[in-house]
Parts: structure tokens; C-alpha cells; sequence
């Protein structure tokens, strides 16, 4: 029940988060710690267990941590079925770690209607969380949807001058291209119906479904496009620097650090594996439309004077490597983009902290109005270049390993291809630099009233900045436990192209 309990702590957690704005601004923080603390209690009962379940479905896999499978519309063939393997544990585990950071960004910030807030990121959280446990494709659908509304919600309430605009842009993208995967899941289940005979919405058995060349082909495009929009990359991305320009602090952190990774995630877990015939076939557009994202998000970022969008376009970037990583169908560069997915969203939920934090006190976020504020807030401004330093791929830190071996584990497929995404390690230190120069070095050009990091974002930022260094000194125990599920996918690929060959 440990899985299930991960979830409605979270919901729960949100309702009593709202409830207790009534007795004052603070007891909405405090439940709302509260239910992250407890999460993290039971991701480290997780993350330190040594047991081991068996899927019924495939009996020869002793890879996943944990299982649970209520029936609740057997007519239909859908169950409450959750299971966790080391994959989608390190993304738990990321989520509830940037729900404490998310809450400290918001301590102070958030003052206006704070119970509602804290309701509407508990969900967020719990959206996502169930996002990555949930083993039936309806129920993977259902926390879909509930962790965008929560998101539209809290961009729109507590978000800046536009944050309208950019709360539709983002319930409209995501919205429309959710309902093109449940149509997707949908054909798929009637498909599997067609020769198996029975309705069913598990994960386990859809895995090894046979479709015809065509169907595969285009329910796989149905998942990729939801996906990909999420993720996000070209030409799908124009949502996401309007919503983190506009979203608070708190909104833009869960956004860079975990909403996207469940695009990526969806890659992984479920069209790859789904669809091995489909995906190779498409790899190598695949693979065009992450460099593409890759070098179009760098260049775009050149041109920001916004911070927030400057980050923004850097996060669309690096989701490049992440997409040419799962599509180079090679177990180093996998590896490579479930390490960027980890090392990414600390980085950049780091970064739109600190953003947010200036923004907060000088009420700006245009570079152009900054500058020389080294002199005043030395703290902020040197936990802003290490994560400057982090996000361009310095050797040392985590986003240096993930994208070195997205680059290795690609060369082996596509020579071109990965000469290209090699730019984007020349890109990137060329706008993180312009980042810390125009806001922390240069010439003053206005004056600014302006107080340095405090006890409570220290010790946030720490944190964080601990997890990049062992990240990138030590990254083999991240890799030990993402490797099953990394195999698990390949293998039905390196199956099919052997048996093609």
C-alpha cells in the first residue's frame, strides 16, 4: 500500500492545506511540510528496501520494487494498478525532493490566498507522482489530467503580468495533445482486444501486443506527439517560456524540475517499449527533432533580456539531448538521458529559484535593468554562477555525465546527428555566461534595494548543490538503479531489429 499511500498523503495533504488557511498564513505551510516529510519518509523506505515483486503478467522480471493492483472497473479492464521499478523510483524521489524546494520558494512569497496555493501544489505533486507509478494506461491518463489543472491554477492565480495568456497557452497545449493520447490509448487497447479478446488497460499486458506495421506506427506517433509536447521540443515548445516567464517561483520550479520529465518519462516507459518496430523506425526524426530543439533552444536563449525566459529556452535545449538520448536506442546515451532528466531538474529548478528570488526583491526580471549585483548579494549571486556552471555541463557536476553520454552512446548510431548536438555544449556556456554577466557583473545601471539569500534558501540551495556534485563524481549508483528498465526497453528493440535482420 506503500505506493498508493505516496499518492493520498499528497491529496490529502492539499485539503487539509486549504482548510488550515482559516487559523492563519502559516498553517498551510506547515501541513504542507508536514505531507512532503512524511513522503519522503516512505521514499526512503523504498529507496533502502532489498525486496522484490513479481509482475504476474511476466513472471521472469524480478526488477520491480514494489506492486499494487485494485480492481475498480473490471468490465472495462481497468485496475488501480501502480508498481515502481528504479526508474520511475529516482523520479519519485525527485518529485517529493523539488516539493520541498517549491515550498521554500513559496514561504515567502505566496501571500494571498496561501491555503489554496499549498492545495493546488500538493496536487500538482500528487499528479505527477501518480504519473510515474501508474501501470494501467487509463489511470496513467486520469493523473495526466490532474496534475495540469492544478498548474493552470496556480499560473493563473499567483502568476505575473500575463499569466492569463500563459495559463490558457498551457492548458490548451497539454490539454489538446493529452486528448490525442487517449484517443491513442484507446485504438491501442481496441487493437490489443482484437487479438487477445478481452479489454484490458494494464501496462503488462499490452507490452507484447502485435500490431500490423501501419497501426503500430501511427498509435506510437499518438504517444510521441503528447509526449513531445510535454517534454517539450520544436516545434511543440512555444508554450513553455510564456508559462515560466508568468508562473510564481514555486509554479516554474515543480515545471522545469518534474512536470517536464513526465514527457520524458512517457518516452521511455511506454513508447519505446510499446512500440519497438514503430520507434525504430522513427529514431532517427526522432533524434532530428531533439537536435534541432537543442540548437534552436540555444539560439533563441541568446536573444532573451528576461531571465526567466533565458532559463526557459536553455531548459528546451537540454530536453533536446534528453529526446536524442531515449531515440539513439543505445544503452549509454538511455543512460545519459535519465541522468540529464535528474541532473536537469535540479539545475533549473535551481535556477528559476534564484530568479525568482530577484524578481521578489527588485521586482524585475529584465537583465537589461540588473547588473553589479555581486557587490550586494554575494551569497545569491555565487550559488547562481555554480548553477550557471552546472546547467552549461561542467565536468564534475551531474549535467556534465548525462549529456557526455548522450553524446558517446549517440555517436554510435549517428555520426551527424551527434555532431551537431555536440554544439549545444558550445551554445550553452555562451548564454549561461550572459546570464551571470549582465545580472551580477558589468556596470550597475540602476539602484537597488536588494537583501541576500537567508538562512532558509541557503540551506534549499545547498542541498541541491550537494546532490549535483555527487551527481556528477558518483553517478553509478543513479545508473545502477535505472538500468533494468532501461534494458527492459532496449531489449524489446535490439529483439525486433534482430529479428528483422
Amino acid at each position: 500500500m506503500i505506493l498508493l499511500m505516496l499518492i493520498m498523503v499528497l491529496i490529502i495533504g492539499g485539503f487539509l492545506s486549504w482548510y488550515a488557511s482559516q487559523w492563519g498564513p502559516m498553517w498551510p505551510r506547515k501541513v504542507s511540510l508536514a505531507a512532503l516529510s512524511f513522503d519522503a519518509l516512505l521514499v526512503m523506505v523504498l529507496l533502502f528496501s532489498s525486496d522484490s515483486v513479481t509482475i504476474p503478467q511476466i513472471p521472469e522480471s524480478t526488477d520491480w520494487i514494489a506492486h499494487i493492483q485494485i480492481t475498480w472497473l473490471p468490465r472495462f479492464g481497468i485496475s488501480m494498478n501502480l508498481a515502481l521499478d528504479g526508474l520511475s523510483l529516482l523520479l519519485v524521489t525527485l518529485t517529493v525532493f523539488l516539493g520541498f524546494v517549491a515550498l521554500s520558494s513559496a514561504w515567502t512569497e505566496i501571500t494571498e490566498r496561501v491555503g489554496f496555493f499549498h492545495f493546488n501544489l500538493l496536487w500538482t505533486l500528487a499528479g505527477v507522482l501518480g504519473v510515474f507509478l501508474a501501470m494501467d494506461l487509463f489511470l496513467f491518463f486520469v493523473f495526466w489530467e490532474i496534475m495540469i489543472v492544478p498548474m493552470y491554477l496556480l499560473i493563473s492565480i499567483w502568476g505575473h503580468e500575463d499569466r492569463h495568456y500563459a495559463a490558457i497557452k498551457f492548458f490548451i497545449f497539454t490539454q489538446v495533445s493529452g486528448l490525442l493520447m487517449l484517443l491513442a490509448i484507446i485504438a491501442l487497447v481496441f487493437a490489443a482486444r482484437a487479438e487477445s479478446g478481452v479489454f484490458s488497460f494494464n501496462y503488462f499486458d499490452l507490452l507484447n501486443t502485435n500490431f500490423g506495421a501501419d497501426t503500430g506506427y501511427w498509435l506510437m506517433l499518438g504517444f510521441f506527439i503528447a509526449f513531445v509536447v510535454k517534454l517539450p521540443a520544436v516545434p511543440f515548445h512555444t508554450w513553455l517560456p510564456d508559462a515560466h516567464t508568468q508562473a510564481p517561483t514555486a509554479g516554474s520550479v515543480i515545471l522545469a524540475g518534474i512536470l517536464l520529465k513526465t514527457g520524458a518519462y512517457g518516452l521511455m516507459r511506454f513508447v519505446v517499449p510499446l512500440f519497438p518496430d514503430a520507434v525504430y523506425e522513427f529514431a532517427p526524426i526522432a533524434m532530428t527533432i531533439g537536435v534541432i530543439s537543442i540548437i534552436y533552444g540555444a539560439k533563441l536563449a541568446f536573444a532573451q533580456s528576461d531571465i526567466k525566459r533565458l532559463i526557459a529556452y536553455s531548459s528546451i535545449s537540454h530536453m533536446g539531448f534528453i529526446l536524442v538520448g531515449v531515440f539513439a536506442l543505445n544503452g549509454i546515451a538511455y543512460q545519459g538521458a535519465v541522468m540529464t532528466m535528474m541532473a536537469h531538474g535540479i539545475s533549473s529548478a535551481a535556477l528559476f529559484m534564484i530568479a525568482g528570488s530577484i524578481q521578489q526583491r527588485i521586482h524585475t526580471r529584465d537583465m537589461e535593468r540588473m547588473g553589479g549585483l555581486w557587490q550586494d548579494v554575494p551569497k545569491l549571486s555565487a550559488l547562481a554562477l555554480f548553477f550557471s556552471i552546472s546547467a552549461l555541463g561542467m565536468p564534475g557536476l551531474g549535467n556534465f555525465v548525462g549529456e557526455f553520454l548522450v553524446l558517446i552512446g549517440s555517436f554510435q548510431q549517428n555520426f551527424l546527428i551527434t555532431t551537431i548536438a555536440a554544439l549545444g555544449l558550445i551554445l550553452a556556456p555562451i548564454y549561461s555566461l550572459i546570464l551571470v554577466q549582465k545580472v551580477f557583473h558589468g556596470v550597475r545601471s540602476e539602484q537597488h534595494a536588494i537583501s541576500d539569500f537567508g538562512c532558509r534558501e541557503i540551506l534549499t540551495m545547498m542541498a541541491m548543490v550537494v546532490i549535483l556534485v555527487c551527481m556528477g563524481l558518483y553517478p553509478q549508483p543513479l545508473m545502477d538503479l535505472a538500468r533494468p528498465a532501461v534494458d527492459d526497453g532496449l531489449f524489446r528493440v535490439i529483439t525486433f531489429t534482430g529479428e528483422q535482420q
